[in-house]
């Protein structure tokens, strides 16, 4: 049996059920990779680490690191469904979008297993806040930020409507984001004139030393060594918004001429 971890208890326990122990078996191991590589852009330089027990087998801190990555893609599940469900239905596009997201980021075979959990889920009430107060006990703000962003990615696939930002914005306030970087990760996959401004979490009309401090601000936030533990897709999704900090850092400076 894989180990979960603590999503095996509370509200994500109790929505998944029997599932918890099993769904994850095969996957669980695929955050123990071996190996890492470097990156960096506009001075800031991270590692992507990786991770291998150097004696064989399995042990404890492999455990912990299994359940963590395991709760969170649990966790992605649980809260990707109250998503789709915010239209009140499951259209095979939306869970070919579901499918497609977690091949892309976990694999083929997270991609079948996940396809019959949504299934299951899509027929059980989702507590936002009951669930979202068990994330913010066991994850931490790095994790939450990064399992927003997977959301916010699946939703915008297909369209983001008013009433899955009605969703987003629930979750976002179960989990404990702050507002300001909620409206970050949104405006990340926006294309609206002060979208750049949000993505650092400041006004327009900012000094420049202002828009500087920011964007400092905002790539240490959205480092992606602050998600390294829970294993090397997850870690290289979060490079993502790592980028788009840089991107809405150097649109803002172009526009300005500094």
């Amino acid at each position: 049996m894989g180990f979960l971890g603590w999503a095996f208890f509370g509200p994500i326990g109790g929505l998944v059920g029997f599932l918890v122990g099993t769904v994850f078996d095969k996957v669980s191991g695929s955050g123990l990779l071996g190996g890492g590589e470097s990156d960096s852009g506009s001075g800031y330089t991270y590692t992507r680490r990786t991770y291998s027990n150097p004696y064989g087998g399995t042990s404890s801190s492999d455990d912990y690191r299994n359940g963590q990555r395991n709760s969170f893609m649990m966790s992605l599940l649980v809260l990707a469904t109250a998503v789709i469900k915010a239209d009140g239905r499951l259209s095979d596009a939306e869970l070919q979008n579901v499918k497609n997201f977690i091949r892309t980021n976990f694999g083929d075979q997270a991609a079948s297993q996940a396809e019959s959990i949504v299934r299951q889920l899509m027929a059980k009430d989702i507590n936002i806040y009951e669930v979202g107060a068990q994330i913010r006990t066991y994850m931490n703000y790095s994790q939450r930020l990064q399992l927003f962003q997977y959301l916010v990615q699946l939703a915008q696939c297909d369209g983001m409507v008013q009433a899955e930002l009605d969703v987003l914005d629930s979750i976002a306030s179960s989990i404990g984001l702050s507002n300001t970087d909620r409206d970050s990760l949104l405006n990340m996959y926006r294309q609206q004139a002060d979208s750049a401004y949000k993505v650092l979490g400041i006004e327009p009309n900012a000094t420049d030393d202002e828009v500087r401090k920011a964007y400092k601000r905002m790539a240490l936030k959205y480092h992606p060594d602050k998600v390294a533990t829970l294993g090397e897709d997850v870690q290289k999704a979060a490079e993502e918004k790592f980028k788009k900090v840089q991107q809405a850092y150097e649109q803002i400076k172009k526009e300005r001429g500094m």
